[in-house]
Formats: C-alpha cells, sequence, structure tokens
C-alpha cells in the first residue's frame, strides 16, 4: 500500500499557505498578503477544496518598501484599504471547521511557521495546525540537486514560472504543483508507506504545539493537532 492509499492520509486536508511580507530593521517580518489552498487526494487525483486570498495592511514600522515593490510588485497605494491582520488573518482563521484533519504545505514552512506563530492572537486555529516542509522531502526524494529554492524545483518539474512569481496566490499555486510532484513520487517511495511516515521525514510541528519548556528547540513531532478545523 502507498502513501496515498493510507486512510490517514486520504482523509487529511492539505492546505498549501504563502505569506508575503516586508522585513522591517528591528523587527520580525510582517505579513502583507497570505494565499491558502485547499486540498484532498480522493480517487487516485487531487481535488481542490477551497482557496483564500488577501493583502493585508502592514503596520506603520513596517511600510511597504521600494524593494517589496520590486520583488513582488506590490505598492503602497495597494494597501489604502486593505484589511488590518486582525481582519484578514480572522477571515482566514474561520473557513477552518472542528472535527476536520489538516497539515500546511509550504516552501521552507519555518518562515510561514513563524509568521503565524507571532500573528497566533488573530487565527488560533490556523496557528495549531503543523507542516508539511516540501524541502526536506524534495531533499529525501531528489537529492543532488544544486539548491532546493523554489524556483529551481519549478525548473526540475519543468513547471511554468507564473508571471507574477512572489506575489502569494501565485506561489501557493506552484508550490501545490510541486508538492503534487513530490507526492507522486512518495507514493513509490518504501520509506514513505503512510501519513505518519511522510511527517517523519517533511513534517514541522507548530509552535503553537510545542510543550512550553521546548521553546529553545527545533522539534520536528509530526503529530496533527487535537482540534484540526476545515477551510
Amino acid at each position: 500500500m502507498g502513501l496515498t492509499a493510507d486512510p490517514a492520509f486520504t482523509t487529511t486536508s492539505f492546505v498549501v499557505i504563502d505569506f508575503e511580507a516586508t522585513t522591517p530593521k528591528g523587527h520580525p517580518a510582517q505579513p502583507i498578503e497570505v494565499a491558502a489552498l485547499a486540498l484532498r487526494h480522493r480517487h487516485g487525483d487531487w481535488e481542490e477544496t477551497g482557496r483564500s486570498t488577501s493583502l493585508i495592511c502592514p503596520p506603520a514600522f513596517a511600510p511597504v518598501t521600494p524593494l517589496t515593490t520590486a520583488q513582488s510588485g506590490l505598492t503602497a497605494e495597494q494597501f489604502k484599504h486593505a484589511p488590518t491582520p486582525a481582519v484578514a488573518l480572522g477571515a482566514l482563521d474561520a473557513r477552518f471547521a472542528t472535527g476536520r484533519r489538516y497539515l500546511l504545505v509550504a516552501q521552507h514552512a519555518a518562515t510561514e511557521a513563524g509568521l503565524i506563530h507571532r500573528q497566533r492572537e488573530h487565527c488560533p486555529n490556523l496557528a495549531r495546525l503543523n507542516f508539511i516542509d516540501t524541502i526536506p522531502l524534495a531533499k529525501h526524494l531528489i537529492p543532488g540537486l544544486p539548491d532546493y529554492r523554489l524556483d529551481t524545483l519549478l525548473t526540475h518539474f519543468a513547471i511554468p514560472m507564473p508571471p507574477d512569481r512572489h506575489r502569494a496566490l501565485a506561489d501557493v499555486e506552484v508550490t501545490a504543483q510541486v508538492f503534487f510532484r513530490l507526492i507522486a513520487a512518495a507514493d513509490h517511495d518504501p520509506q514513505l508507506s503512510d501519513l505518519a511516515a511522510l511527517e517523519k521525514v517533511a513534517g514541522r510541528t507548530a509552535k503553537s504545539n510545542l510543550p512550553a519548556q521546548g521553546g529553545l528547540f527545533d522539534l520536528e513531532t509530526p503529530s496533527n493537532p487535537s482540534y484540526q478545523p476545515e477551510p
């Protein structure tokens, strides 16, 4: 039985998530855009079950800079009427419902995990969800690449580069394409025969699920949180 035949895998919603952020001097990164794409693997194929995207108004100490504009195309003008983090992340958080099993999926999940944890008062459900990180999964399945950046993986899998690369929704969509190909490869890997094995290789525990005394350690306990909402 391969990974995608595991009942735990087929009953899990995988939510690919990406943030764009500003990085003000002397402060942690501040989110300015978020996108999420919810997916289930059913009957041998992937099915989209929901998506969400929103700009997020940055705080005054973390304005959109020319560097941010050069990378993402986002300008300060676009944020004049953008929702606050409380509104934008609260709306996303409300799309998760009790009783469903979720895992977040991200490219370099430490970045997304850190942003979510710092905003956890606005998205407590989201903050309790663990991650699958595409980087360690790709390292396990396709060793020997020069690096494991998203652009490198897109090239490796011949996935077209989106014209709006570095916008949250575009990055979520291509990360999902990378994830699909990695899972297809994992289905033939005897070391990744079920969801627990996948989490052991590529899982990252949400900081909100770590024991308080473990805050200095980067644990990779792959268990899902007991409260697992649905978008």
